[in-house]
């Protein structure tokens, strides 16, 4: 069960200068603390454009007479914010923080508190969506087939589920580059991956919050992504979806060595 937060409106303590937060998320163990990290995070965002519009364009090729949508881990709302031509717009999204930032972007949009792994909603939509890597995040391959299972239950016959991953060519390498560096309406982004076993790896996040001359908060964010390879995604859609296309960033089949893969899917009978 999700809870309804679309009337919800961000509340935040007043800051202590030079003040630090530093929460770890590691192999699942657990959820980032998006309180402080909420704030920012379109900034340490990809442009969401480009993702949108590819969204649209699924939906208006493969199903035109779609009027609902589902977004799962919606963030701070920058898809949903794209996709206000469908007249019935609902978020999920397990961070309250996050759900508040899409409140005040997406204000006719239902938003729903809950775990994208596992949900249920007690009715169907026409397309589903979840982008911006956000199946990644889910850190074991059980859990992403529970939510696909999810996904299934949710949407009508002939329904289209959309979605990206990173792949694992992609992870390895990020973890191979060195940290990047974002500055950014006076505070500083830095932003490093390191790769483990099994296709996890590790974003450690650090955002230097300028408080005041040459003060800064400090917020620390470490998360995981799980990548896995392309074909054990086809093969775990396979019993319940269509496959109707996939693609890389350039537009042509995607690999494991690709940057990432995007997948359209309509549900099976």
């Amino acid at each position: 069960m999700a809870r309804d937060v679309s009337t919800a409106r961000p509340s935040r303590a007043p800051r202590t200068p030079a003040a630090t937060s530093d929460r770890a998320v590691w192999h699942g163990t657990a959820v980032p603390d998006y309180e402080r990290f909420a704030r920012f995070y379109d900034a340490a965002m990809d442009d969401p454009r480009p993702r949108g519009a590819r969204v649209l364009r699924s939906i208006e090729g493969y199903l035109p007479r779609a009027a609902s949508v589902l977004e799962l881990g919606c963030g701070t709302g920058s898809i949903l914010a794209q996709l206000t031509a469908l007249p019935f717009l609902t978020g999920l999204d397990r961070s309250p923080e996050m759900l508040a930032v899409a409140s005040q972007k997406v204000p006719a949009a239902r938003l729903l508190e809950g775990d994208i792994e596992e949900f249920w909603l007690g009715e169907r939509f026409d397309v589903v969506v979840c982008v911006f890597d956000t199946l990644n995040h889910l850190l074991t391959f059980e859990a992403w087939q529970s939510m696909f299972d999810a996904v299934y239950d949710h949407l009508v016959d002939d329904g289209l589920f959309i979605f990206d991953v990173n792949t694992l060519g992609e992870l390895r390498r990020l973890s191979e580059e060195p940290p990047w560096v974002f500055e950014f309406d006076d505070h500083v982004l830095i932003m490093d991956v390191t790769s483990a076993e099994d296709g996890l790896s590790q974003w450690d996040i650090r955002i230097f919050e300028h408080v005041g001359g040459s003060r800064f908060d400090l917020h620390h964010e470490q998360i995981g992504e799980l990548a896995v390879s392309l074909q054990r995604i086809r093969t775990a859609l396979e019993p319940r979806f269509t496959l109707l296309e996939e693609a890389s960033d350039s537009g042509e089949t995607p690999t494991d060595g690709s940057v990432k893969a995007y997948f359209t899917c309509r549900r099976a009978p």
